[in-house]
């Protein structure tokens, strides 16, 4: 099986080409915007991607492609415009690859997308569904609606298989935002007021959301389906935080400070928003995924954390 990997340099895309050299018959292309020799597999040069992006000596006798390659969520863009880059990149770079992939005869395409696309926040005991109608809020999840919304208008005209798979937060080693942050308060045995926070958030080691790609290459029932990913185990900030300390061997210095009191002071202080990431809940259903492909997280929440420090110690 011939594989073209898009995103190849990034936080899951480097992952991924690694397991993928791993896997037998597996024969990879690594798609990069710069020259580099530190990923695996045949290098393409792809450059910028976008509506203009040419593919064609990429994609010759290719059998499936996975799109990892995006503009990623940028919590302050300063660009003047977000929307309209992000349309550049997400939606017309990403349909512009899917036209030429039908046009080479690529058999399957793997679009990474994001949880972002259903929403935000769930309400307590309510999770997100691949069947839910789309809600996103920001530039960025919007972007990646109206890219799969392109796609599967694309494969309806023509035989190419499309699946669509929404990750929430993927940690791992070399994880950036808002975990990051986290990983380095509990670093520093910083006290943090997160001590009774009883929100419940769905979170994907990047080694499971790597395992989900691989068992989509050629399952049949993953065909023009659209999956949710997460570890199983859904987490309270305060229970993530404590998994991050037993991980790194380091106290969780925690204060119990009400979650009404800590948004009430973010918003004083404008950051509402962050806040909303750490406070609320964020649920996904993966009884679909699990079901269908008779798929199974490889990895615990908490081995998961174990595996990502014990790398980066590694490191």
């Amino acid at each position: 099986m011939k594989v073209l990997l898009t995103g190849a340099t990034g936080f899951v895309g480097r992952e991924l080409a690694s397991a993928l050299m791993e896997e037998p018959g597996v024969a990879l292309t690594s798609a990069v915007r710069r020259s580099t020799s530190s990923v695996p597999g045949t290098i393409f040069l792809a450059g910028e991607l976008n509506e203009q992006t040419d593919w064609a000596s990429a994609l010759v006798g290719q059998d499936v492609v996975i799109h990892a390659a995006a503009r990623a969520h940028v919590m302050k863009d300063e660009v003047a415009d977000p929307l309209a880059e992000y349309r550049r990149v997400n939606v017309q770079g990403t349909l512009n690859l899917a036209k030429q992939s039908v046009a080479a005869g690529v058999k399957r395409f793997i679009f990474v997308s994001s949880i972002k696309v259903n929403g935000e926040q769930t309400l307590p005991g309510r999770r997100f569904t691949a069947d839910d109608q789309p809600a996103p809020e920001d530039a960025y999840g919007l972007s990646k609606l109206e890219a799969e919304k392109a796609l599967q208008a694309l494969v309806e005209e023509n035989s190419m298989e499309l699946v669509i798979i929404r990750p929430p937060l993927v940690y791992g080693p070399g994880v950036k935002g808002n975990f990051a942050t986290l990983v380095k308060l509990v670093d520093r045995g910083i006290p943090l007021p997160f001590g009774s926070v009883h929100n419940k958030r769905s979170l994907i080691a990047l080694t499971n959301l790597v395992d989900l790609v691989i068992t989509c290459l050629d399952h049949p029932a993953a065909a023009n389906q659209v999956f949710l990913a997460s570890d199983g185990q859904d987490l309270s900030t305060t229970e993530l935080l404590r998994g991050v300390a037993y991980a790194m061997g380091k106290p969780a210095r925690l204060v119990s400070i009400p979650s009404k009191l800590l948004m009430i002071g973010a918003g004083i202080l404008g950051k509402k928003e962050m806040a909303q990431r750490v406070l609320g809940s964020l649920q996904v259903d993966i009884t679909k995924t699990c079901d269908l492909l008779g798929w199974r997280p490889p990895l615990g929440s908490q081995d998961g954390l174990r595996r990502c420090f014990a790398e980066e110690r590694r490191e």
